[in-house]
């Protein structure tokens, strides 16, 4: 009986959650919502596209939408569009605009798919990217670099010396959490947790005994998440490392789905539970660390975005995952465009805009549930 019952297991996906939503009947983020999917990844990529042209035609030169996309058409191909606008709108658009509003999509996307996987691997709802030190390290990195004043790789010495933080992070957390036994859950957890504080500890004590007020700015401004001074030169490797780290985990989405239901019923479907959580943990840790290093401390976009995919998707990472993304992108295209433009010429950390909206969201979701 046991045999015959496992296959339709495997394709049904995990049914029950353990703990208290148990009890024989699925937990309210894995029953099938009422809304097409198709027709919700319609709306999230009509959203990420309304966001990125509101993004780009924006600023302290307005250029209309419909121009923006005649600009992006013509460097497509020029007989796409006929050319009718000055060469530094077409500078403003492509060289200025495009590279920030492409980031800032493929930094809310991986924040989002990352915290989504994460949660699946620890069985939190509350994990999220900082949850495992990997952007404390980073921000002792760049802090290094910004307080003393280093430029050993040039343009690249900040996300170098970032990423080099964020991977030195994740090897502590990695060992700490496999000393004595197994990686588990509560071992990764409180490794992450006793790292970041560290490491935050250590990056706030370099900040004030600096003696330059300036670097201590710059530090501040970082640590505290932005996009400005995006260039074409930093996109493309945290593109590249958010669109392979995401395909990853689409294909190994039916494991995640195994994770839900607990260990023990992932193990007896014949995941390697602590193998693949290892392997999995490394690859969510280095999308982190590869996005902190270009864009600071953004706050809450992983913990936030998974819990609204859920709400719309349902649980199964293989719907939810791409939904994520889009999300995530859209949330974090239209929280940069709001940071440089509600107190302009002034530019507001985008870290302090997400923790603005998503701590009373997250309150509301928490009452939201508790209700439930």
């Amino acid at each position: 009986m046991t045999g015959a019952k496992a296959p339709a297991a495997e394709e049904a996906g995990p049914r029950e959650a353990a703990g208290p939503q148990g009890e024989g009947r699925p937990p309210v983020s894995a029953r099938r919502p009422g809304i097409p999917y198709g027709l919700v990844l319609a709306f999230l990529g009509v959203l990420v596209a309304g966001a990125a042209t509101a993004a780009i035609a924006v600023g302290s030169i307005s250029v209309p939408a419909d121009q923006v996309w005649s600009i992006l058409l013509h460097r497509v191909h020029p007989a796409l569009a006929e050319p009718t606008w000055t060469p530094v709108r077409e500078t403003i658009v492509v060289d200025v605009r495009l590279p920030r509003v492409l980031l800032a999509g493929v930094v809310g996307a991986g924040l989002s798919v990352a915290g989504m996987a994460l949660q699946a691997l620890v069985r939190n709802p509350l994990a999220d990217p900082m949850l495992l030190g990997v952007s404390s390290g980073a921000s002792v990195g760049a802090v290094l670099v910004l307080v003393l004043n280093l430029t050993v790789f040039g343009l690249f010495t900040l996300p170098v010396a970032a990423f080099c933080g964020a991977l030195a992070a994740l090897v502590a957390v990695y060992f700490l959490a496999r000393s004595g036994g197994r990686m588990t859950t509560v071992r990764l957890v409180l490794a992450g947790v006793a790292t970041a504080e560290v490491l935050s500890a250590v990056a706030s004590f370099l900040v004030v005994t600096s003696n330059d007020p300036h670097k201590t700015q710059s530090a501040l401004r970082w640590m505290l998440g932005g996009l400005a001074g995006t260039t074409w030169t930093t996109v493309w490797i945290p593109v590249g490392a958010v669109l392979a780290g995401t395909a990853v985990l689409l294909g190994v989405s039916r494991p995640l789905n195994l994770l839900l239901a607990g260990e023990e019923a992932a193990a007896a479907l014949g995941l390697d539970v602590h193998r693949f959580r290892g392997a999995l943990f490394t690859l969510v840790a280095l999308m982190i660390g590869t996005i902190v290093a270009v864009s600071g401390q953004i706050g809450f976009v992983g913990l936030i975005m998974p819990h609204v995919v859920r709400l719309l998707v349902g649980a199964d990472h293989r719907r939810a995952l791409p939904a994520a993304a889009l999300l995530g992108a859209a949330f974090l295209i239209t929280a940069d465009l709001a940071a440089r433009t509600l107190m302009s010429p002034e530019e507001i950390p985008v870290g302090i805009l997400t923790a603005l909206v998503g701590g009373p969201f997250f309150l509301w979701l928490m009452r939201r549930k508790a209700a439930r």
